[in-house]
């Protein structure tokens, strides 16, 4: 299925009735289909039509191509809007976050198929939903803490969630996990092979409860490589500040010392405001995460660590970040505070 987008060429994300289904497909495969704000507004209009729409008993949402299901948010649309001051930036993470609320808060069943990358705004428009269907390829990561960002599109709410302290270990780490993992921390909630998607998409159109279709189509995923160490993470990563997790991992075997080493090359400011959102996160509300991260952008958009962390990895990828400050001894907690200030004249409003 094609269609055509407002200027001729083919649209960024499609709709589709099937029978009883609402199929949305990212359809930007040469971007590993990250998210633009056209799309996130465009999919958060659809599921409010479809949401109050008798004729759909559920909703699925797949990525085109076969490299990624979403790799994230057009991360150089957004360095380029912050370092421009147009307001695109802050525009997409408003939008992208009332996508996120409607996803969760969305009354049928949300089906999310994962293939190859998932990765941050990819994570938001699939962990949120009912189901979370992983294929074998698939690989999961919330990789914002390297490029000067924080694990956001409600990070803050469902990593505290995870099993144990899995989720700080992701959030810190940017670890990638794959099928098995994605299961058992439980960004996924069900393994079926790719071959077996169309059959799905069927089961789902002609109005069968996922849930039931599932049974016939499931498949197994194997033991989780992280149950080899998840006594570590968890021993690791419960400490009460960024310091303290690394004090203890420096204390601790090769597996312990190389994560400390991954660790250490993130932006210390990312770190701290990363560990402080997801302990605040333990007991918020999903809502009132979100309105948290989007006043956390805002520090972020006046700061220096996300241009630079972009500018290394993406726009120049030389790979050596000029993190301001350099270690975490710079980061105060009176600087980690300022991104969590209200701002009474640019809250979001869900």
């Amino acid at each position: 299925m094609t269609e055509l987008g407002a200027s001729g060429g083919e649209a960024e994300v499609c709709f589709e009735q099937r029978g009883a289904l609402g199929l949305i497909t990212l359809n930007r495969p040469k971007a590993l289909n990250a998210l633009t704000r056209p799309m996130c507004r465009e999919m958060d209009t659809q599921l409010a039509a479809w949401g109050e729409d008798s004729s759909i008993r559920a909703v699925a949402i797949r990525g085109a191509g076969e490299r990624a299901f979403c790799a994230g948010g057009d991360v150089r649309a957004l360095y380029e809007s912050g370092r421009e001051g147009s307001p695109y930036a802050l525009e997409f993470w408003r939008d992208e976050y009332r996508l996120n609320a409607r996803i969760k808060h969305f009354p049928k069943p949300y089906v999310a198929l994962l293939h190859g990358i998932v990765m941050g705004g990819g994570v938001g428009v699939s962990v949120h939903g009912s189901h979370r269907i992983v294929a074998d390829t698939a690989m999961f990561a919330m990789p914002e803490t390297g490029i000067g960002m924080f694990p956001d599109v409600g990070g803050s709410y469902f990593l505290p969630r995870c099993p144990g302290e899995t989720g700080m270990y992701c959030a810190l780490t940017g670890a990638r996990l794959k099928m098995a993992d994605m299961l058992y921390v439980g960004v996924a909630t069900h393994a079926v092979a790719m071959s077996r998607w169309d059959a799905l998409i069927e089961g789902l159109a002609d109005g069968g409860d996922p849930d039931v279709v599932l049974e016939d189509l499931g498949s197994r995923s194997g033991p989780a490589p992280m149950t080899e160490y998840r006594a570590w993470i968890d021993d690791h990563f419960a400490h009460r500040s960024v310091e303290t997790i690394l004090s203890s991992l420096d204390g601790g075997g090769e597996w312990a010392k190389e994560t400390a080493a991954v660790i250490r090359g993130k932006s210390p400011t990312s770190l701290k405001l990363s560990h402080r959102q997801l302990c605040l996160g333990r007991e918020m509300t999903f809502d009132d995460c979100m309105r948290m991260e989007y006043r956390m952008v805002h520090g972020i958009i006046a700061g220096h660590d996300f241009y630079e962390g972009v500018r290394a990895a993406i726009v120049e990828k030389d790979n050596r970040p000029n993190w301001r400050p350099a270690d975490l001894a710079g980061v105060s907690d009176s600087d980690i505070d300022g991104y969590f200030a209200p701002r009474p004249e640019n809250e979001l409003r869900l």
